[in-house]
């Protein structure tokens, strides 16, 4: 397996990371939402003219630290200067490199109608923490991003459910988009309970104030599972008893509906479709 992503995010530091540890962390789980246990990854570095050296030592020391955290090691990489202006500091490319066990297949075309949809915690604490540090749109909050490395996680995951249907990382578009993705793959429709959805209050709190909607918020250390029912309990067992997984949650089923439709239960009682995020939301999150 093999996955690259290059990463953008404004500001660079924010609270629980910055765009180094951010860097090792999306590839890290991009490579493991295959099934496969990532082995290497390549680092390329796109630094605009006259950005601060000790901003350079900082990121380059957090993406070190995240790599040997994960167990995945920097092999090779590559950097660039371009002109004053020409590209806000810093970018980062990384592309990983891993591989998928005997009798893995996760596929987004995989889900039937009666699996049960689990997710390993909160959703959007990413989006606000980025958001708590733009200048434009600051407010206080202690909220940290969950960026994080998945893939110890998914190998108990793979162990628990050997017939899992599929994993996603629920980033750009946030929740929303990752089960409306599942749904046109596979031609079925999902249907999640928002009783069962795990959102701290600070994403509740912000969200209201700015007026964005949880499910659409980005995501760094979240994984959607859909697997068997049979499975489920099993699979959930093995998320909460992980660091990542502990507030992990049975949040809804996929259903035989051939339109598509992504549908949440609401805490009132009634039901609201879950639609893709129109437009750009959160630029410049990842």
């Amino acid at each position: 397996a093999m996955a690259t992503d290059s990463h953008v995010v404004s500001p660079l530091f924010f609270p629980g990371g910055d765009i180094g540890s951010l860097a090792v962390h999306g590839t890290v789980n991009d490579v493991a939402m295959a099934g496969a246990a990532p082995r290497y990854l390549s680092a390329g570095f796109v630094l605009e003219e006259g950005f601060p050296l000790a901003d350079l030592r900082r990121i380059v020391a957090s993406m070190a630290a995240a790599s040997r955290d994960a167990g995945v090691p920097i092999v090779t990489g590559d950097t660039k200067v371009v002109e004053q202006g020409k590209a806000d500091g810093c970018y980062i490319n990384t592309t990983g490199v891993g591989v998928i066990p005997e009798g893995v297949t996760l596929s987004g075309d995989r889900c039937r109608p009666g699996d049960r949809i689990l997710i390993n915690g909160s959703v959007g604490d990413h989006g606000v923490a980025i958001l708590s540090e733009r200048e434009d749109l600051g407010f206080g909050t202690d909220l940290q991003s969950d960026s994080a490395a998945l893939h110890g996680l998914v190998a108990d995951m793979l162990a628990a459910a050997p017939h899992l249907r599929c994993l996603r990382d629920p980033t750009r578009g946030g929740l929303s988009a990752t089960l409306n993705e599942l749904a046109g793959q596979s031609g079925v429709g999902m249907r999640i309970r928002e009783a069962d959805l795990p959102v701290r209050e600070a994403v509740h709190a912000a969200c209201e104030f700015l007026g964005l909607d949880p499910l659409h918020i980005a995501n760094e250390g979240k994984v959607v599972a859909v697997c068997p029912p049979e499975e489920a309990e099993a699979l959930l067992t093995a998320m909460r008893a992980h660091p990542l997984g502990a507030e992990a949650a049975d949040i809804g089923a996929v259903t035989n509906d051939e339109r598509g439709f992504v549908e949440m239960e609401t805490a009132f009682g009634g039901t609201r479709l879950v639609e893709w995020l129109h437009g750009e939301q959160l630029p410049r999150i990842c």
